[in-house]
């Protein structure tokens, strides 16, 4: 099958995400969503994913073993996990209100999935580190095109409130990190070296956002290092697809951009 035949970029989006609902896979590719159900079922065809409803709104697909291995990567293929499908949904929808803001692109920034930094441990047993659920990376040779040129921002999607204990403890863990996920223990955090997370954006439902904020202010000084932001609506079950099947996604169904940077000093 030819690569324009089976969008790469769609295998690799799919993967990265553990899953995707199609209305989201749509809205990624920039394609109405009759031309991702059909760009899934030539995937599903090949063999190269599964797809199936799993949950409330459209159907979810998600990448077989040969699929994995068409994209070079090293994951281990398996339908998402029906426990996770909200919070999935949740950190797809964060991902594609960051990448559709002006500066994203002009700046060369890319995502860097949870499913990515997990596999950089290996089969390491009894994994304590704390993964966000993405990292965004702005390059340094952007400098032209945005301020913050050179960060790492980590990214949490909550849906659901968590104590603030636990809030408190995640977000300190974040925010001290100096090494990169996968590294030597010894450099996990070291006092001295530069943080790896310039930022950690939170992009929080409105019953989590009262404890996140609550943490944020429980940080202290690390607190000017905390952007906190609601999940864009598209974040929430679909009840059934938001736009027409003959509509492409990306100008009217997309979501608005939910960060905006000020440099900081």
């Amino acid at each position: 099958m030819a690569t324009a035949d089976i969008h790469a970029d769609g295998l690799v989006f799919t993967a990265e995400m553990y899953g995707v609902q199609l209305d989201q896979l749509a809205v990624a590719l920039n394609v109405p969503d009759r031309r991702a159900v059909a760009l899934v079922a030539k995937w599903t065809g090949a063999g190269l994913a599964g797809a199936a409803r799993l949950g409330p709104g459209p159907r979810w697909a998600w990448l077989t073993r040969a699929g994995l291995a068409s994209c070079g990567l090293p994951y281990t293929a398996a339908a998402p996990a029906l426990s996770r499908l909200a919070h999935l949904r949740a950190v797809t929808a964060g991902r594609l209100a960051l990448t559709a803001t002006p500066q994203f692109a002009e700046a060369q920034a890319f995502w860097r999935s949870e499913r990515r930094l997990r596999a950089r441990f290996g089969r390491k047993v009894g994994l304590r580190e704390h993964i966000p659920d993405g990292e965004v990376h702005w390059p340094d040779t952007a400098s032209t095109a945005v301020a913050w040129a050179g960060e790492c921002w980590a990214i949490e999607a909550e849906l659901t409130p968590k104590t603030l204990a636990k809030t408190v403890t995640v977000m300190r863990e974040v925010l001290a990190r100096t090494g990169d996920y996968g590294c030597p223990a010894a450099d996990v955090a070291v006092p001295g070296r530069a943080p790896r997370h310039a930022r950690v954006v939170y992009l929080c439902s409105p019953a989590a956002l009262p404890v996140v904020v609550k943490a944020r202010e429980a940080v202290g000084g690390l607190a000017v290092r905390v952007e906190i932001r609601l999940l864009p609506p598209e974040a929430q079950w679909p009840e059934k697809l938001s736009r027409p099947a003959n509509q492409p996604g990306p100008a009217a169904a997309r979501p608005e951009p939910v960060v905006h940077r000020e440099h900081r000093s």
